[in-house]
């Protein structure tokens, strides 16, 4: 049966019944040190260098995607909390 296939992954995307519906990967849950971490970083520069960030990424056992994402949600919430 068509829905009984496992996904399929096509040019780097999840696919569902060969359909191009794309699975989400799980949204991160960060550990309270992990956080303690970036937020200690975010206070010290709102933005990070290459090697910064894969280096702190390392350090935390993190991807620099999910780094760079972190870095990129906080300076927005930042901006938001600064205009009103």
């Amino acid at each position: 049966q068509e829905h009984d296939k496992p996904p399929t992954v096509a040019n780097g995307e999840l696919r569902i019944n060969g359909k191009g519906k794309k699975l989400r990967k799980p949204r991160t849950i960060y550990s309270s040190l992990q956080l303690q971490a970036l937020n200690q970083r975010f206070q010290q520069t709102q933005y990070l260098a290459l090697p910064e960030r894969a280096e702190l990424a390392a350090q935390l056992g993190l991807t620099q995607t999910q780094v760079k994402i972190w870095f990129q949600n906080k300076r927005s919430k930042y901006k938001k909390i600064m205009k009103q």
